[in-house]
């Protein structure tokens, strides 16, 4: 990277930590990005799970070059019948489970959860909203009051105040349950908490979870802006679990690559939006036609090619090859998104910079800094795993 470009890149992009990676990127293909000079990288973070189905995939690119061709932007969503918007909202409807048929699409995940929060409130007439300690919900107002306490605190209290008449319960507490009442509006889970580090839910936990949101009438909503579109080995987490929420959180790799999110409930649940107030819930950009043909190309490409129902070996594999380092304390997995845990933050932030020195790019978790993050695209191949994984222990030989 020049240093022009560099002070550049800090004087003038809004910079979200003292410490940016500071890579400059110049094209990505497949699992990889190159810098100008070539040197390769695995990209193990997946932009966070977005790039599902790898860099430049050519059926996303040619999806996006021919909407661009027939037009962007027209209307505020909502107003115009626009065709990449319809058939996206179509496939998910029928690949989702009953009642999940009707789709709001937004620009991204903490939009997503914002508007779900709002259908919630609106559809019951409460006012208490729950959220699981440990959880990340996005950083706008209301997705941030839904970050859970106490670790979400020292996001959270620079920003205060935020909304009222919410409170956090603990992921996989069968006893916190009793904290769902007739007062709650809505209860907003990670089927698999990310951030908290891969913490899967407990056998029968998410199913007595909706028992209670049903006995008490509250809302179920699910936050998959993670975990779905395949990442779990399932197209949705919620099919792997066997539970269906009443609201579904969307975005990171719905988008293929391109800025989107949505949520997504019955007809019968997301029509409150439309009345009392009329325009109860409205966005410009949200469901951008060319963003939606990019979604739906890489839908399309998930299920034509059966990349979802390789999934789960493919993380299988790369735990058995992991597992055994002894620097490795332990591997939480689900599907293609893992935390391999060191046990000590010390050694996770030495091995982040013998990644980056190596030709891996991993991350932690917000609120576990003990363990480094591998969330390929879902298309990585088999000689792909095994090649970086052997870059992987080599760096931690080096611990």
């Amino acid at each position: 990277m020049s240093e022009i470009l560099r002070k550049q890149f800090l004087r003038h992009i809004a910079q979200t930590s003292p410490a940016p990676q500071l890579i400059e990127v110049a094209r990505a293909e497949g699992v990889f990005f190159y810098t100008p000079e070539g040197k390769p990288y695995y990209d193990l973070i997946s932009g966070v799970s977005v790039n599902n189905v790898g860099h430049a995939n050519t059926a996303v690119i040619e999806a996006v070059q021919r909407q661009v061709a027939d037009y962007m932007h027209i209307m505020v969503y909502g107003e115009m019948v626009e065709r990449p918007q319809v058939e996206f909202a179509r496939l998910l409807a029928e690949t989702l489970p009953e009642p999940l048929d009707s789709v709001y699409f937004l620009n991204s995940g903490a939009e997503a959860v914002e508007g779900a929060l709002k259908l919630a409130k609106r559809y019951t007439a409460r006012t208490e909203m729950i959220s699981m300690r440990r959880a990340y919900h996005g950083s706008t107002h209301g997705a941030m009051s839904m970050m859970g306490a106490p670790e979400g605190e020292e996001w959270k209290g620079a920003f205060r105040p935020l909304l009222p008449d919410t409170k956090a319960i603990s992921f996989n507490s069968f006893d916190d349950l009793a904290e769902i009442t007739e007062r709650t509006a809505c209860v907003l889970c990670e089927p698999v908490q990310g951030e908290a580090g891969v913490c899967l839910p407990a056998e029968g936990y998410l199913q007595a979870l909706r028992q209670r949101c049903d006995e008490v009438g509250a809302l179920l909503i699910f936050d998959e802006i993670q975990v779905g579109m395949g990442r779990s080995g399932e197209m949705f987490a919620m099919q792997k679990y066997g539970v269906t929420p009443d609201i579904v959180c969307l975005a990171k790799a719905l988008g293929g690559g391109m800025p989107l999110g949505a949520f997504v409930s019955s007809q019968k649940i997301m029509s409150t939006l439309t009345h009392d107030p009329v325009l109860g819930h409205i966005t410009t950009f949200g469901g951008h036609p060319v963003c939606c043909a990019a979604g739906l190309a890489a839908m399309r490409y998930l299920q034509e090619n059966r990349v979802v129902e390789d999934v789960e070996r493919k993380g299988a594999l790369y735990e058995e090859l992991l597992k055994d380092h002894p620097q490795v304390k332990e591997i939480r997995r689900n599907g293609l998104l893992m935390a391999v845990e060191l046990g000590q933050s010390e050694k996770l932030y030495k091995i982040m910079d013998f990644f980056i020195e190596e030709g891996i790019l991993s991350d932690w978790f917000l609120f576990c800094d003990t363990a480094f993050r591998i969330s390929p695209p879902l298309v990585i191949s088999d000689d792909e795993i095994r090649d970086s994984v052997k870059i992987i222990r080599r760096c931690l030989d080096r611990l």
